[in-house]
């Protein structure tokens, strides 16, 4: 009996490693744009006692958190509850605004093509975007590219939410910079 359970014992702790070595992988089509990147951190969301999405940033070694804008990386989010693409538009721009003030011009343009861009999300639904220096910023979902916003304002702040010192959520800011240098 004592052999069972430690044989059961052995196969679930292989089978948790093997998860979470999955979960941190980058897919390959963002391999392709990333090529060195590793998991820099990772957090979960909380809102009001509710796990919303759990967060993973994946960059280059030397990546510099008070230069984020300045290179390329990825911001997944693996979602814990159901969201409308509407509402994370919304919430995107509420985010945002953190930041310092934008014209209403901007504010309407972004939020107009987030909402194009992010489809309803379910729980274990996975999105990524890829803040593209110079040009901009691209979004990717179970291995599909869902477009990009070619604004570079726009992609320093919307990855401004999680890297931004003027971040609502300054603990997932720093674990999800834990393995970067220093803030």
């Amino acid at each position: 009996m004592k052999k069972v359970a430690s044989y059961a014992l052995l196969v679930g702790v292989i089978a948790a490693f093997c998860l979470q070595a999955r979960a941190q992988t980058l897919s390959p089509e963002l391999r392709s744009v990333l090529p060195e990147a590793t998991l820099s951190g990772q957090a979960t969301m909380t809102f009001w006692g509710f796990d919303v999405y759990r967060a993973g940033l994946w960059a280059a070694p030397g990546f510099d958190a008070a230069q984020y804008h300045q290179t390329p990386f990825a911001l997944s989010l693996t979602y814990l509850r159901s969201l409308r693409g509407g509402e994370i538009a919304k919430r995107s721009i509420a985010e945002m605004r953190r930041q310092g003030p934008m014209t209403a011009q901007d504010e309407a343009a972004w939020e107009s093509q987030m909402t194009a861009l992010f489809p309803n999300v379910n729980s274990g639904d996975n999105l990524t975007g890829v803040h593209l220096p110079g040009r901009g910023a691209e979004f990717w979902s179970g291995g599909r590219k869902l477009g990009e916003v070619r604004d570079v304002a726009f992609s320093q702040r919307f990855f401004g939410i999680w890297l931004s010192t003027q971040t609502s959520e300054p603990a997932l800011r720093l674990a999800l910079l834990s393995g970067a240098k220093p803030p």
